[in-house]
Parts: structure tokens; C-alpha cells; sequence
């Protein structure tokens, strides 16, 4: 008799507490049984993407544009002087170098978004691998078609100037924090394309590019992106062929510098 009303004097009391409170308490007891450190997990299966051919009509676009102006002797190569006369003569003294920072800044908020607890479409690993994969491919690209080309700078400085590393950067940058957060909000992404076109602007303010350099570099960032996206469930594969195979991904800091540290075991 007596365990009867204990019963039912718990379930009574069970009655009382809003379903509100129950599903924090559940929240809170996920939250604590979580790995603090999944974030930077890298055995995560990332699905992979098929080849297409639309998504890269933009970037293919504008990297033909800057290889057009280039070589034509017409209307292209006079809409570069024009440009770069027109704003020359309305700021001849016009030097802010903040273009050598600014086009990090996409890619910087892609992590500060993620470790502020906004997710992207990736953990941070698989982030931080993307991006490195995407600044490889940029990488590599510019630098060859920079020594191919070798086109002189417009304040003559040397014969890198097409196409713009940090346009392309830029770009990249960009392009990476838009797939990211594209599915959280385009204006994120938007953002990030409004940056990167301040940094191909500065950069011909700066007398550092032509005007197609900066049109050329914008495509070569955006595509190094899109390829980056595409390759990486491939390069992945290779790190989870085995079942057991573990891989984490964690920032560290001591006394003289800060970075990131790969541990796992095969």
C-alpha cells in the first residue's frame, strides 16, 4: 500500500515538470556525453561529388577573359591602360596595403563561424583540409602561369603580374566560405565574394595589377575551390581504408608559437 502511493506520487510530480525542461536536461546530458573534440575528427565519411561542367562556366569565363587581354593589342589591352590611368590619376598617392591581409578574411571566418558554434557543411578538419587543398591547387596554378606569362606589373616591379595571387587567394577564400555556409545562409557567402572583390580592387589602387590580372585571379581562386570539393572525398579515402584507422586534427599553443597538430594510428 505504501509503495503504491510512493508510485503514484512520482508519477504526479513527473506530471508537473514542463516537457520544456525535460528536453534542456536531455540537451544538457547530450552535450555533456558529446566528444568535446569530434570537431576536429577525421573519420567522418565525406560523400562525393559529380563532375559538373555548369559550375565551372564562371570561373572559365573569367580566367579566358584575363588570358584574352593578355595578348590582344585592341579593346582589351586599352581598357587595362584606361583603367589603370583613370585611377592613377585620381589617386596617384594611393597605397593601403591592407589587400595583403584582407584576402584571408573569408577563410578566417569560415573557422571563427564553426568554433563559434554555427556549423558549416564540413567539421573543422575536413575544413581545414579543404582549404589546404584548394590553396595547393591555387597555389600551383598561379605560380606556373605567372612564369609562363610573365607579364611585366603596371609599376614595373617585375614580370608576375598576371594573374593575381591574392585576387586568387581572395577568391578562394571566398568560394570555400560560401560552400561551407551556403546552406545556412547565402548572404555569408555573399559577404565573402564582396571581400574578395575589395582585395582585387586594392590591388590595382596599389598599381600592383592590370585589370584582367584581377579578373583572371578571381576566376583561378574560385575554380581551385570547386576543384578542391571535388577531389577531397577521393584524397580522404586514402587516410580510411582501414576500419581502424584514425586520424584527429587539433590546434595547439605553447610559449613561442601556436598551430595545428595530426595525431591518429593506423
Amino acid at each position: 500500500m505504501c509503495g503504491s502511493a510512493t508510485l503514484t506520487t512520482a508519477q504526479e510530480l513527473a506530471a508537473t515538470i514542463p516537457p520544456s525542461s525535460i528536453r534542456m536536461v536531455d540537451s544538457l546530458k547530450s552535450s555533456a556525453d558529446s566528444d568535446s573534440s569530434g570537431r576536429w575528427y577525421a573519420g567522418n565519411v565525406i560523400p562525393r561529388k559529380k563532375f559538373q561542367a555548369v559550375t565551372f562556366i564562371a570561373p572559365a569565363v573569367l580566367i579566358s577573359y584575363g588570358f584574352a587581354a593578355v595578348y590582344d593589342k585592341g579593346a582589351l589591352r586599352q581598357l587595362d591602360l584606361s583603367t589603370r590611368a583613370e585611377l592613377q590619376e585620381d589617386h596617384p598617392s594611393f597605397a593601403a596595403h591592407v589587400d595583403d591581409y584582407l584576402h584571408l578574411a573569408p577563410a578566417a571566418a569560415v573557422f571563427a563561424l564553426n568554433l563559434s558554434g554555427i556549423k558549416g557543411q564540413h567539421n573543422l578538419f575536413d575544413a581545414t583540409m579543404l582549404y589546404a587543398t584548394s590553396a595547393a591547387v591555387m597555389g600551383v596554378s598561379t605560380h606556373f602561369v605567372k612564369k609562363g606569362v610573365g607579364r611585366e606589373r603596371p609599376n614595373g616591379s617585375d614580370e608576375s603580374s598576371f594573374p593575381s595571387g591574392h585576387t586568387a587567394s581572395a577568391f578562394m577564400a571566398a568560394e570555400f566560405l560560401h560552400q561551407e555556409y551556403k546552406d545556412v545562409s547565402p548572404w555569408i557567402g555573399y559577404a565573402g565574394y564582396l571581400v574578395a572583390t575589395a582585395t582585387g580592387t586594392l590591388r590595382i589602387y596599389n598599381n600592383k595589377h592590370w585589370f584582367s590580372d584581377v579578373v583572371a585571379g578571381a576566376g583561378f581562386g574560385i575554380a581551385s575551390t570547386k576543384i578542391a570539393y571535388l577531389v577531397y572525398p577521393y584524397v580522404k579515402q586514402i587516410f580510411n581504408r582501414k576500419k581502424e584507422t584514425k586520424f584527429t586534427l587539433m590546434p595547439y599553443y605553447q610559449p613561442g608559437g601556436a598551430g595545428l597538430m595530426l595525431s591518429g594510428r593506423l
